[in-house]
Order: structure tokens, then sequence, then C-alpha cells
């Protein structure tokens, strides 16, 4: 067959299929720009799910006639002043969205000039351009683009519903809020509910987007390595969720879902959360343009780092460490939940008259009790509970520690302390095994992974870049107690494992290992197996419900739990405790 060269309006169509994926791509592309002019305002509004109107007004720079002459065309953009495309500091490079967009649908233009005196417009249908014309508007942008992928209509096919687009579009708008809180967004239509958010540098923003119990059970976190910073807000691993739809994660100001991150993030929070659970962050990442390269995708929502392992070095540890910071921190919803239950369950008479013989609770009185000499229930029911710690009065310096002073076990299971202003409940089993996890933990570290020497050493066949790699990082596995060394092209020798796996199978272990750095480019994976090796004798190692514990035994536990990193949750993610508020527990029966 031969070649043959493609006519430019098809050219310009193969390239909005590439950009303009769905509605929210063109938002997301046409938002950009407008931040990317030095917009303090913008105001998006849309409906039919964007597919119908998509109207975006800016307060930014502007363009003159010449300038909106050049923007409509392909591979024309004022955000590379020079060839250097290592060099770039806008959200915007490629100089495609305009004219790809433009390809296919009805699209216009008004705009003037910062410090002009007249605005200019132009209209393109289909890719046919309209002469520019005089126009009124003040000082910035208006684009408006009707009918999108009418040109194209096998594209409509594969629309989801109005609903499904305009929630994807709603969540292009929060994330480019949250990633600039400088400039005010307006989200409005047919398709939302009027959402406007002012311009606010503080966590106020994202407390905004997320929702104010997000601030209440989130930790800042600002750190850096070198050139490299990274801020923003990690939720406490028990405020989470069940997918990762809430990980909000931005370079240099742009909304990626990048794996790299992603697996930082997932490797933080492993000691923390079970698989099937998410965290909720935001997080921003600042790094040197020259170290990053934004041009690897053509909706730019990945990047690649020239030092990828500082990158996931300084995500990873600046998480755990704010984790650790603030490991005696539970999330607030937990008490809420209590009180939720508690107050189902607390019911208040409401005849003056009730008389609490009837009550299915009531004892029964012994043959010949009188009226007025009733007994209290105290006198006639033996609690099912152990109560022995309540016996004696709480020592005064244990009521002011985090966790009070234990004063009863209740089911065996649970223990109840008191402090100043509240009860805290414990649960003995999931408290205990996190103290058992973080202390086998610092053993570990403290010693080193002991190795088990394989009495035939085992070869992996694997492809060669595995090899490479792993081999790469021999020293780091030594460390965790799995030697390896190449042996020959496309193989690796394995002479020990780790101890505490057991009798592992290694070549399974070395593919998953080599599976695990082509993900993330580290030794996480065999981190993570000996750290599910350390769960699972916590588990086995710790205080198992139905165990009675005597008083000294219940106030050295809460002992050790605030003094342990990470022991507000235990090792699957649930909650080692919950807080109750004296004010609280006195509302639940009318007190207050």
């Amino acid at each position: 067959m031969a070649i043959r060269a493609l006519p430019q309006i098809l050219i310009d169509r193969i390239a909005a299929g590439e950009v303009v994926e769905r509605p929210a791509s063109a938002v997301k592309e046409l938002v950009e720009n407008a931040i990317d002019a030095g917009a303090s305002r913008i105001e998006i509004v849309t409906e039919g799910g964007g597919q119908r109107l998509i109207r975006i007004v800016d307060d930014g720079s502007g363009m003159s006639a010449e300038d909106l002459a050049l923007a409509v065309e392909r591979h024309a953009t004022s955000k590379l002043p020079t060839e250097d495309l290592l060099a770039i500091d806008t959200l915007g490079f490629r100089g495609e969205a305009l004219p790809s967009i433009a390809s296919v649908s009805r699209l216009s233009i008004t705009t003037r000039l910062r410090g002009g005196e007249g605005g200019s417009a132009i209209t393109i249908e289909a890719g046919i351009k309209q002469a520019i014309r005089p126009a009124a508007i003040g000082e910035g942008t208006r684009i408006e683009v009707r009918d999108l992928f009418y040109a194209t209509p096998a594209r409509l096919k594969f629309l989801k519903t109005q609903r499904t687009e305009a929630a994807a579009i709603a969540d292009v708008v929060k994330r480019l809020a949250m990633a600039h809180p400088g400039i005010g967004f307006t989200l409005a239509g047919e398709d939302h509910a009027p959402s406007t958010w002012p311009a606010d540098e503080g966590p106020a923003r994202l407390g905004a987007i997320l929702g104010a119990d997000f601030i209440d059970n989130a930790i800042a976190i600002d750190a850096a390595r070198g050139d490299t910073r990274l801020h923003g807000h990690i939720g406490l691993p028990t405020f989470n969720r069940g997918t990762g739809q809430q990980q909000y994660l931005f370079v240099n100001g742009r909304p990626v879902r990048d794996k790299l991150l992603l697996g930082a993030v997932r490797g933080a929070y492993a000691d923390h959360l079970p698989r099937d659970r998410f965290p909720v962050l935001a997080l921003f990442l600042e790094v040197a343009s020259r170290d990053v390269d934004v041009n690897v995708h053509p909706a730019k929502a990945e990047v690649r780092f020239r030092d990828g392992g500082l990158v996931r070095g300084l995500i990873v540890s600046a998480i755990r460490a704010a984790l650790e910071r603030e490991s005696g921190r539970a999330s607030s919803g937990n008490a809420q939940v209590a009180l939720g239950l508690l107050g189902r369950s607390v019911s208040r008479p409401a005849d003056a008259d009730w008389d609490w013989r009837a009550s299915p609770a009531a004892p029964s009185l012994p043959m010949g009790l009188s009226e007025p000499r009733q007994v209290g229930f105290d006198g006639l029911v033996q609690p099912s509970a152990d109560a022995r710690a309540g016996a004696a009065p709480a020592p005064p310096d244990s009521l002011d520690r985090p966790l009070g002073a234990a004063r009863t076990q209740l089911h065996e299971t649970y223990i109840v302390a008191q402090t100043r202003d509240g009860v805290v409940i414990v649960d003995q089993h999931a408290a205990h095994e996190r103290l058992v996890y973080e202390r086998l933990k610092r053993e570990r570290a403290a010693a080193g992974t002991r190795s088990q020497l394989l009495l035939i050493p085992d070869v992996v066949d694997l492809d060669p870049a595995d090899v490479e790699r792993l081999a790469a990082a021999a020293g780091d596995l030594a460390a965790l107690g799995l030697v390896v060394e190449p042996f020959g092209p496309g193989a690796l020798l394995v002479r020990a494992v780790p101890a505490a796996l057991g009798t592992p199978d290694p070549a399974a272990l070395v593919r998953d290992l080599a599976d695990g750095f082509a993900e993330w480019g580290s030794e996480i994976v065999l981190e993570r197996r000996l750290d599910h090796v350390a769960a699972t004798m916590a588990c086995h190692g710790s205080v198992r419900a139905g165990r009675r514990l005597l008083p000294a035994e219940m106030d050295a536990l809460l002992r050790e739990m605030e003094v342990t990193p990470n022991s507000g949750q235990c090792n699957h993610g649930r909650p080692t405790y919950v807080t109750l508020k004296l004010t609280d527990i006195e509302a639940l029966f009318g007190r207050r």
C-alpha cells in the first residue's frame, strides 16, 4: 500500500484523540492555560457533562490579535521561551490543546491583552477558522467549547453518562484548585451545584474541597532533601477509604497519577493499613524543573524523575516520620461512631411516672422485701465484667496521662481507663499486637536480619534488566537477609534467604522482588515480606482477647502504648482505642 501524507484536519483530529480524551481533558487543558496566564480568578461552567458546553473565563494576561491568531495553530506556544525542553516551568507547553479541541468542536475565543485598548475574537468550527474580529471584553480570556466531538461522532459513543462526565470535570477542577490555592475558582452550570473556592494559601482550601473532617484527621508534612521539597497533609491511618481516589499528588503544581509516587505512599503506609484500604492525602512535591521530565505522557498525567530514589525516599521517610510523630492520635471519627452507637442505645423515659420495676433489667427482689426498703441494683446484680481495677482510687498522676488510669476490664477484652476529662476504651489484643510488632521491628533494625544459607545455591532465570536492577541493590538486599549475585546473562544466584521467612521458594521470592523493583525501584517488596512475618508473629504472640488482666498489667499496657510509635492503630489499620469526652457522655444522658 502506498504511503500518503495525511491532511491537516485529520492530523489535528488524531492529536485531539491523544490530548482530549473526554470533556474533563478539555477542561484540564483550558484551566491550565488560564493558570499559566497568571489568572487570579477562574470560572468554569459546563452543560451536558461538558459535551454541550464548556466555558472558561479568567482574568489573566490575555492575548493580542496577533497572539490569538498563533494560539490556534499547532505547536505554537508562549510557554517555551527557548528550545530547552528540560526547563519547563509551566503547566502547558505542547501547543496542541487549542487546535486539537477546535478540530472536534465549535470553539470561540474572546480575549483582551492586559493593558490593551480592545479585545479580539475568533471562531473555529471543526478545524475551519473564521477571521479574527474586534470584540468587547475586559482584560483576560473567555473560551467557549460547544458540541465537543460533534465532528467525530464515533468518539461520542465512548463518552459516559452526563453525570459521570460531570463528576470527572469536578474532580479535575478540584485537583487544580488544590494545587493552586492562590487562585479563586468557581465551578457552576447545570451539571454542578455552584461551588466557589476563594483564594486561600492555607489548609482552608484543602478543608473546603476534601471536607472539614479531613483537616481534623490530617497531619501536616513539610520535608526537604536538597532542592526537592515535599509538603501537604496526610490522613491518619484510621481515616482511610476503600479506594485510592482521594490520594491527591502534585508535582510542581501539576496534578499527577504517577506509579512511583503512589508506590512510595503505599510503602510508607504499609505498616498501618491493610492492602484493601487507602489513606486520604494531598501532597505537593516541588522539584527543580531540570530534575523532572513532564514530557512523557500526552495528558501530562505522569512524570519521570532524574533521581527517583531520592524522591521515593523523601516521601517514605516524611510520611513515616509524621505518622510516628502523631502515633498517639486516632481518627476523630472513631469517637463519633462510638457516641452515635451509644446514643441509639441510651433512651430517656418519656413518661414521668416511669416505674423502674418494669425495666427488663430490673432485679428480682427477695420475697417479703417491701418497697420502702428496695435495694439498688448494685447490691443485687453481680457485674459480668472484672471490675477489680476500680476497687482502689486511681493514682492522680495517671489521670493526667494521655491514656489515663486503668479502672476495669470488660468482657476480658476491653480495658476502660479514666482521664481527667473523659474515658478511654482500649482493645487489649489490638494494642498489644502493635506493641509486639514495633518491638520486633526495633530488634531487627538493631541486630539486622539473620540469613539462612542455602545448602545448594539456587539459580533463578530473569530478564537481564531485572538481574541488573537486583544486582545493583545487592548490598541493601543483604542487609535484609537475602544474598544474591549475578550468574551470567539473564540469571541470578541466590546464596541465602532471610531466616525469618522460614523455607521460602527462592525463585518465587526473587521474581516477586524483580516485579517490585520494576514497579517501585526498591527493595520495598522484601521489607514488606519481612514486616508481614513480624506482624504474624506479633498477632500470635500478643495478649489475646478473653485473657483477664490484673490492674498492674492494664496500667503497664497503657504506659507502653503512650511511648510506642504508631500505637493508635493495630497492624491491620484498626484503631486500638477510642476516647470519649465526659461532656459528650453527659450529653447522651441529658446532663448538658
